[in-house]
Order: C-alpha cells, then sequence, then structure tokens
C-alpha cells in the first residue's frame, strides 16, 4: 500500500525519491520564465509586512499580479519561477516555498504520500470566501487518502481546468473536404476521429502541409484515458506497476501507433516544429486539435480563426464513456511552509476574488467554482457553442489515479524513449508494451522501495 499522505521522508530519501522528477524537470521548467529571482516586483506592501514566498509561473505571477496580490494581502510577496528540480530539493531542505504551483490530477499523490502537502480541510471549513460546496468535482483531483485520488484531504485547488480529451475543429476545412461536422453530444470513436484526420491532412511535395488532427501529444495521461475508455486501466490496484499489455492498452498503443504511422500529425518520431498546437492552429495549419476547453481562451483572440472553430466531445475507444481532465493546475501550500495563514488568505484572494472572476470570463478555462461557471463567456458565436458543449461534457468528468512513487514527468519520459524508434522502425504494440513495462515499472519500483 502507498505510504501514509501524513508520513515524511527525510533529506536523503525525499531527493533519492525524487529523483524520477527530475528525469523530466526542464519540460516542467520550460513553461516557467525567470523574471525574477525573489526580488518580487517591488512595492505593494509596506515596510514591515510578512514575506509570502510563491513558486510558480510568469504567464500567472507576472508583475502586474504580484503588484495588486501585495496591495490586496498586505504582504511582500518573493517570485520563485518554477523549477521541479529545486522544489524537491527545497521540500527536501525543509525550507520550501509558502505557495506552489502544481497539477492537482498529476502531482497529489506523489507529494502527498511524502507528508510534504498540508491539509487544508481545516482552512476550507473556516473559510466564507473559498466554500467546500462552492468547489467544482475536479478539485477533488488534489485529494489523495492514499490509494486513490478524489478521496482523502484535500491538499489544493485548481485554478481552472478543461477536460482535456475534447477537441477543437476547423468547420472551413470540414466544408472544404465535404464532411459532416463532429455531433455535439454523441462522442466519435477513436477511429473514426483517426479517419477524419486521414481525411483532413493536406501534403504538398510529400511533406504535411495542414495537419489532420493532433490527439494529444502521447503522453502518459492520454493512454491513461484511452485504455480506460476501452473499459481498462494502465495501473494495478496498488498503484505498483503500470500494464501496456492488457486487452484494453493495446488496443490504445495499437491505434496510437497506427496514428503515427499514417504521419498525418504530430508524434514523438516527428514532432510540431512550432512546439504546441497553438501557433499552428493560429497559421490555419491544423484541422483537429486535441485540447480542452481553455484553448478557446486563445482561439478567441483572432476573430477569423473563432469565425471557423468549433468544439466536440472527447472521443471515446470502447464502451466507457469518460472525459477527463489531465491538470487541474493550481496551487498547493507545503506542509512546512513557514506563512501558512497568508498563504491562506492568497488562496482565497486567487481562487475566490478578482482574479478567478477574471479568469471565468477569459475563456482560458472551466472556473473552479462552480458559482463562477455563469461567468465563462458567451458572447461570440464560438463561444455559445464551446460553453453548450462543454456543460453537456460535466458529467463525463472522471477521476483516474496515478501512482504515488514516481511523477508522470518520468512516465512521460519512458514514452518519449521508447516511442520515436518504435514508429520509425514499424515495432509491433505488443514489443512496445513490453518496453513500456519494463522501463516504467522498474522506476516504479526503485521509487516504491524509497518511499516505503
Amino acid at each position: 500500500m502507498p505510504k501514509s499522505p501524513t508520513t515524511s521522508l527525510d533529506r536523503r530519501r525525499f531527493l533519492a525519491a525524487s529523483a524520477g522528477a527530475a528525469v523530466a524537470a526542464t519540460a516542467l521548467s520550460g513553461c516557467a520564465s525567470a523574471v525574477d529571482d525573489g526580488s518580487g516586483s517591488g512595492s505593494g506592501a509596506e515596510k514591515g509586512t510578512s514575506t509570502l514566498t510563491v513558486m510558480s509561473v510568469d504567464g500567472e505571477m507576472d508583475k502586474k499580479t504580484i503588484k495588486a496580490a501585495e496591495q490586496a494581502l498586505n504582504v511582500k510577496i518573493t517570485y520563485l519561477a518554477y523549477d521541479a528540480t529545486k522544489l524537491n530539493a527545497m521540500l527536501a531542505s525543509k525550507n520550501p516555498p509558502d505557495v506552489v504551483r502544481g497539477s492537482g490530477a498529476l502531482d497529489t499523490p506523489y507529494f502527498a504520500a511524502r507528508g510534504v502537502m498540508s491539509d487544508l480541510d481545516p482552512y476550507f471549513a473556516k473559510s466564507s470566501v473559498l466554500k467546500a460546496s462552492d468547489l467544482d468535482p475536479v478539485n477533488d483531483l488534489w485529494r489523495f487518502d492514499g490509494g486513490k485520488q478524489g478521496a482523502g484531504p484535500r491538499y489544493g485547488m485548481a485554478k481552472d481546468y478543461s477536460q482535456d480529451a475534447m477537441f477543437w475543429y476547423r468547420a472551413d476545412m470540414f466544408d472544404a473536404a465535404g464532411l459532416d461536422h463532429p455531433g455535439e453530444t454523441e462522442p466519435l470513436s477513436y477511429d473514426e476521429w483517426l479517419d477524419l484526420g486521414k481525411r483532413l491532412v493536406k501534403r504538398r511535395l510529400g511533406k504535411i502541409k495542414v495537419y489532420g488532427l493532433n490527439p494529444g501529444g502521447g503522453n502518459f495521461a492520454m493512454f491513461m484515458n484511452m485504455t480506460a475508455s476501452a473499459g481498462g486501466r494502465l495501473f494495478a490496484d496498488d498503484l505498483a506497476s503500470v500494464d501496456f499489455s492488457s486487452p484494453e492498452a493495446l488496443k490504445a498503443l495499437r491505434w496510437y501507433l497506427e496514428y503515427a504511422e499514417a504521419n498525418i500529425g504530430p508524434n514523438p518520431a516527428n514532432p510540431n516544429p512550432d512546439g504546441w498546437d497553438g501557433p499552428t492552429y493560429q497559421a490555419n495549419r491544423l484541422a483537429m486539435a486535441g485540447d480542452g476547453y481553455w484553448f478557446g481562451g486563445l482561439i478567441g483572440g483572432d476573430p477569423k480563426i473563432a469565425k471557423v472553430s468549433r468544439f466536440a466531445p472527447a472521443p471515446q475507444l470502447g464502451g466507457n464513456r469518460i472525459s477527463p481532465c489531465f491538470g487541474a493546475t493550481g496551487y498547493w501550500i507545503p506542509e512546512l511552509a513557514k506563512n501558512k495563514d497568508a498563504a491562506w488568505k492568497f488562496f482565497e484572494w486567487y481562487f475566490g476574488g478578482q482574479p478567478a472572476k477574471d479568469r471565468a470570463t477569459s475563456g482560458w478555462g472551466i472556473p473552479p467554482l462552480k458559482s463562477l461557471r455563469s461567468q465563462m463567456p458567451q458572447t461570440q458565436p464560438f463561444q455559445k457553442q464551446a460553453y453548450k458543449v462543454q456543460q453537456q461534457e460535466l458529467p463525463f468528468l472522471q477521476m483516474m489515479t496515478v501512482t504515488p512513487y514516481v511523477q508522470t514527468t518520468a512516465l512521460d519520459a519512458v514514452i518519449n524513449k521508447v516511442l520515436p524508434g518504435a514508429i520509425k522502425s514499424g515495432t509491433s504494440a505488443g514489443k512496445v508494451a513490453d518496453a513500456l513495462n519494463s522501463q516504467m515499472n522498474d522506476a516504479i519500483a526503485k521509487g516504491k522501495e524509497l518511499v516505503g
């Protein structure tokens, strides 16, 4: 069984147990831009006020936001650019930030099992701003009882979220190809989705001019979702191993390998030069983008793109209809944070105050409070359509527990190591499954041995 969420590790064992995270630390820190080295933005707070250290990314904690927080909370904000390796070292040395950015879906079991996250239930119980009854169900991804997510103490909160297997498509490209638009209530099968991608791809002189489809990167979370939709699961009951050799997981692998072989969109063997879907979609070079509701924030910034964009339910690999969240990105408070009360004040301001209202109206994600859902943008026609589809999708949100023994960035690193060669050589799904099982289970076993 996983270690009790209340049990802490000593410095040596924590650093060793965190080694799996370091494998993909650059993938995490790549999202962070070091605008400040800890000096904050300046002067919203008066001299002598307390200091709050926040580890985040520039896109969320820019100088304007830092100044607003300092003025609203009467604190001095010390900003640290998110870095996974640095965070693990700070936690191990028992000198963590007061507030840390993270993914509820992917980080909670790992950090909770190490006893480094604060149980926030007492704070929620007393708060008049953030009431548990108003929390969107996605916030349960920030809970972990030692064996599964969605139960046990609440360790953090999402700032916004999406059901990330949903997708956006270009109606003009469908019309030009003479294809019917995807339905707004009934999801496509993955085979139907792949067939559309093959029909929508455009090539010139042997090179792709317009991607037909990007299903979402081929990462571990995507395979978890596909396997669950087919009626299976990747993790064993004790979360101590994975099995890509099950019929359901093999079905997911075969689909993805067929997608990659068809060469209709980005994959680990032939990645998107743009780095992500945003620039590609805006440049009219992507017909279907496997991105959740949050992508509408980008679409809304370009009237021409907004006019031809539509939103669709998450495709399904089998008869178990689900539409999960792969992120639930938000913040948590370390157990040894020096200024927990000020950190909670930050929570109330950031998640329940004006910043939360601004995010709700922006279209860059579903708000984490049910009371803010009505603030989601519905001015433009594409926003009305997306809002309708999104509301119909909400009942299919499902928790998928990840292992507490290694971070999923380490599992993604295995996928990125195995898949490129397998795609280029035409390796069978069975052999790919064996390689993934061997390397991932080795990493998980080492992590389990260190955690206990």
